[in-house]
């Protein structure tokens, strides 16, 4: 790759416009969870020290385009980046209809990008008017990296066209860095831990990582169309019966790490409509996958199976990390998950985790600092190791 980093650039007197991740879970006005912004800081920071003017835009939720809706707004945010940066940070709410004016050493953040009609569609008119506003582009959201968007994708290649510098930040750097030591020339063994509800959700980066990976731990319902694939019932588990061939073929590509005993609620416990909260009542038996009954719903990896998988994982010199094993938000159903994450941070090799419910399970089980690189990209993280380009990257590599 061809991309320009932060560090190649002199940004000191220069207006410079950073397309940060900051969609993080705000509810009455309260940040619940920082963990994006905190990744965000070290390049706003960098950029201030050097003596730029500082321009930050980024999108919250899923707000319909055109309508600025209170609960999608970045405000809170702007008095969250003030007080961790030591500085005055102004919001802009008009900025595309009267422009940015800041001075060296200032922030402005913009409101939602998301509210501007033609966003989504990466609109060129949009894109031009995001690149009018800057001297300089930085792209620093991975998590956003795979969506061609006026201001992820269309906002770079309008300032290569008005001939203004572009380039990653330094947590997007990051994340490539991270990855590329993860995918492009492991340490092997290599493994990979795919947890999730749904084979068709991680077919591709299921068959990508079946010819990288030595051995693949799968977990959720992932667990259950696999478990049915080697000959096993699975009850009233959740499994996809026309990905079962599918499960079967990729079990011929690598080795597939499955549970011999699981953590099994009777189905007749469960309400759908409140799905956890029946659980925290739902009565938890542990079974070996040889004793599953026809009400049985698979939920959790159990302990002493869960440690001998762990095993596996602390042998592993690379270990790409994305879903957990159970439904980790009910403790009586998240043992499963404690241990592998713990295996995870208790392995000497390098590893990596990514997507929303991985990192929230690191959290829970407080062992992020044995893990030895948080993505957050969700979709990105996925796509990114799936091998498919990603826009945003592809347009920063544009010579």
């Amino acid at each position: 790759m061809s991309i320009t980093y932060l560090s190649d650039l002199d940004v000191s007197g220069r207006t410079v416009l950073i397309r940060e991740d900051l969609n993080v879970p705000i509810k009455d006005g309260v940040i619940t969870s920082d963990v994006r912004l905190q990744a965000s800081l070290p390049t706003i920071k960098a950029c201030l020290d050097k003596g730029a003017g500082v321009i930050v835009c980024s999108h919250l939720g899923r707000p319909t385009e055109g309508e600025s809706e209170s609960k999608y707004s970045l405000a809170p945010i702007a008095d969250y980046l003030a007080d961790k940066l030591g500085v005055n940070v102004a919001f802009s709410t008009d900025y595309l209809d009267n422009g940015v004016s800041v001075q060296a050493g200032e922030v402005v953040l913009l409101e939602n990008v998301r509210f501007n009609v033609g966003e989504k569609k990466n609109s060129p008119e949009l894109s031009k008017q995001y690149a009018d506003l800057c001297d300089i582009f930085v792209m620093d959201a991975f998590g956003t990296a795979h969506r061609a968007q006026a201001s992820t994708e269309g906002v770079i290649r309008a300032c290569i066209a008005d001939g203004k510098p572009v380039c990653v930040g330094n947590l997007l750097s990051a994340e490539l860095d991270a990855l590329s030591k993860a995918l492009d020339n492991p340490a092997k063994p290599v493994l990979s831990i795919v947890g999730g509800s749904k084979v068709s959700t991680k077919l591709d980066v299921l068959n990508s990582l079946a010819t990288l990976c030595d051995s693949i731990l799968v977990g959720g319902g992932i667990a259950n169309t696999f478990l049915v694939a080697s000959g096993k019932n699975v009850g009233a588990s959740l499994y996809e019966a026309d990905l079962v061939d599918t499960a079967r073929d990729i079990m011929t590509k690598t080795n597939i790490l499955l549970p011999t005993h699981v953590v099994v609620a009777d189905k007749g416990q469960i309400d759908f409509d409140d799905f956890l909260g029946s659980l925290s009542r739902a009565s938890a038996t542990i079974k070996s996958v040889d004793e599953i009954g026809e009400h049985d719903m698979i939920l959790d990896i159990a302990p002493e199976s869960a440690s001998k998988l762990g095993e596996h994982i602390k042998s592993a010199k690379t270990i790409l990390f994305n879903g957990p094993v159970g439904v980790f938000e009910v403790d009586a159903f998240g043992q499963g998950t404690a241990i592998i994450c713990q295996a995870v941070a208790d392995s000497e090799g390098f590893s990596i985790a990514g997507g929303g419910d991985t990192l929230a399970a690191i959290d829970k089980y407080g062992v992020a600092d044995g893990v030895d690189y948080l993505s957050t990209g969700g979709g990105a993280f996925l796509e990114f190791v799936e091998g498919k380009p990603l826009p945003a990257i592809t347009a920063l590599d544009t010579p």
